[in-house]
């Protein structure tokens, strides 16, 4: 299950909205370990496409380093996708490489609902996952026993 805080799927569904029709594309980081995801890090969809994304390879190592020299890892992994169901795409599952990474697909068009859907991918296999968003975080040590 994913539990994530309402500011940060706000955050997510503005971008959206600001990269339309491009798909919107970014990563949420969070403390080494804890699967509580904290800092939004909004990034360009190089292939700047209405069907699929792509990190930039040069923006995508700069925010990794970054985020080791602070130690976070990707909590959340999130792009929108803008006219087709908020479910991951044969290119999104290909393209999926980190394990412990929440896939959140944020739908911007309204046609295919007003929530985000989180899965984990791994090895091409899809498992759809239960979203909580709240307003407030509890404890640290209370979400990373939610992984």
């Amino acid at each position: 299950m994913l539990t994530i805080h309402a500011k940060l799927v706000e955050a997510m569904f503005a971008q959206a909205r600001k990269d339309h029709p491009v798909e919107t594309c970014g990563v949420i980081a969070g403390p080494h370990g804890s699967n509580l995801p904290l800092r939004l890090i909004p990034m360009r969809n190089a292939a700047q496409s209405e069907t699929f994304f792509q990190f930039d390879p040069k923006e995508q190592l700069r925010v990794w380093r970054e985020m080791e020299a602070r130690s976070e890892e990707p909590i959340v992994i999130y792009h929108s996708h803008t006219n087709t169901p908020a479910y991951p795409s044969g290119t999104d599952v290909k393209y999926a490489r980190e394990p412990r990474c929440h896939y959140v697909i944020i739908p911007a068009d309204s046609r295919y609902g007003k929530e985000i859907r989180s899965f984990r991918i791994w090895d091409g296999m899809v498992t759809e996952e239960r979203v909580r968003v709240r307003n407030s975080y509890k404890s640290e040590w209370e979400l990373s026993m939610v992984a």
